[in-house]
């Protein structure tokens, strides 16, 4: 093969692109409940609030649809998916499985270095739930399970989660409007993350397996009493 081209196929702007940006501009106006279950995303509108084609509006509400937040109706189109607990549900139970049997895992193997660095992502959590900015919580409460995860070896598991990154920030987003998910999270995670650098697996785990089942009954309260 010739490679004396090779400088031709070098990549000069931003990887960034267009669909990138929208995506995340559309998931965060679904996540913080700027656009609600139900309403209509239309195409045009997105292209005049967003400032971009048709083509990339299509690409990111396909890109949304993939993780769960935008739904296509016949007679409607493409909407917001509805929050329900049924599904809701779904999503916590795959929580509890996965992370609880991650949190267990790194507990066994964590050494200095994971300690360190789960640390570091719980003190960035607690800043976050401290300075209440949505994005920085949502991204600081990945962060601090990426590590868990990854330094569990666990990580066919972390994509799983990830694809359900979208729906799992929108229960978290509705589970924080509570007064006591305000208080008891930051103090959850701060169980997982001793127990793991104690490594104390089955502590680490049910660690895990509280604070969801927790999250998991404030989010069945508001839903059904939405219903």
């Amino acid at each position: 093969m010739d490679q004396t081209h090779d400088l031709d196929l070098r990549i000069a702007h931003s990887p960034t692109t267009l669909r990138e940006l929208a995506v995340d501009r559309l998931r965060h106006a679904i996540i913080s409940g700027r656009f609600n279950g139900g309403d209509r995303l239309v195409e045009r509108t997105l292209c005049d609030q967003l400032g971009v084609s048709r083509s990339v509006v299509r690409e990111a509400i396909r890109y949304l649809e993939a993780e769960g937040l935008v739904e296509t109706l016949a007679r409607s189109g493409p909407v917001v998916a509805r929050l329900d607990w049924n599904r809701a549900r779904q999503v916590y139970d795959i929580r509890r499985l996965l992370e609880a049997e991650a949190a267990a895992a790194c507990a066994r193997l964590a050494d200095t270095g994971v300690k360190a660095r789960l640390r570091a992502a719980l003190q960035d959590l607690e800043s976050a739930f401290t300075d209440a900015a949505p994005q920085k919580l949502y991204a600081a409460s990945t962060a601090f399970y990426e590590v868990i995860f990854t330094s569990a070896g666990h990580l066919i598991a972390w994509e799983i989660v990830q694809r359900l990154n979208g729906r799992i920030s929108r229960l978290r987003a509705l589970t924080l409007a509570t007064t006591n998910r305000r208080i008891s999270g930051p103090a959850h995670m701060a169980r997982i993350c001793a127990a793991i650098c104690d490594n104390a697996p089955e502590r680490a785990a049910e660690a895990v397996r509280t604070h969801l089942g927790d999250a998991a009954e404030i989010a069945r309260q508001l839903l059904e009493g939405e219903a």
